[in-house]
């Protein structure tokens, strides 16, 4: 029996030949194939998939904030985030998020595949090279304060960046320079421990800095 699989990136070439290399394996059955991670979450509520393969960085949804909208939500599908990016911050965010698996975008169909067999049958799948910086990371946050404190400005902006307004409307509606807002925005991404807006966003709701 086939694995089925959603899969979702917002660059269409890529897309395309992740889901040709897919169906050619004789393995899987791609049953969704969308370009934002919103939608790839309401592709995996409608089909219900064994496995889904998520772009980290995708419009909607980046790949952190959907393994943890999967989990919540109790749902069966069991997500892989797929990135370009190995960063071990951005690789540990994932897996605490939910996320059963991360590999670089740079594996061979081989590897993808077997990452997809294994994530089915229950396991989880982390490339052995970065074994090591995960931990590492997992020492850092046993060690890091619990708590995260947030300024009124820093709090009032993270309020804007979770209703949707990019840095130039948060800019103009608090008469500051979009510069200035994008570094608040980096300064909350560094004590949320995050590497995107979305990943921010469920940290936030996670310890309840957002309702």
């Amino acid at each position: 029996m086939r694995i089925t699989v959603a899969v979702g990136d917002d660059h269409p070439v890529v897309r395309a030949g992740l889901v040709h290399l897919l169906m050619a394996s004789q393995v899987v059955d791609v049953v969704a194939e969308v370009d934002d991670g919103a939608r790839l979450l309401d592709a995996i509520r409608a089909t219900r998939p064994q496995v889904a393969l998520s772009d980290f960085r995708m419009p909607g949804l980046d790949g952190a904030a959907l393994a943890l909208a999967v989990a919540e939500e109790k749902l069966p599908t069991r997500v892989i985030v797929l990135s370009a990016y190995a960063e071990p911050a951005i690789v540990f965010r994932c897996l605490e998020n939910g996320a059963a698996g991360f590999l670089s975008k740079d594996a061979d169909r081989d590897t993808l595949i077997a990452a997809i067999r294994t994530v089915a049958a229950g396991a989880d799948v982390l490339p052995p090279e970065l074994v090591g910086d995960v931990l590492d990371q997992i020492r850092q946050r046993r060690t890091a304060p619990a708590a995260v404190t947030l300024s009124p400005r820093e709090r009032e902006i993270l309020v804007a960046a979770a209703a949707g307004r990019s840095a130039p409307e948060i800019a103009r509606a608090m008469h500051l320079s979009t510069s200035t807002v994008k570094t608040y925005l980096r300064r909350l991404y560094e004590k949320l421990g995050v590497g995107s807006r979305g990943a921010a966003i469920a940290e936030a709701m996670r310890l309840g800095l957002l309702r």
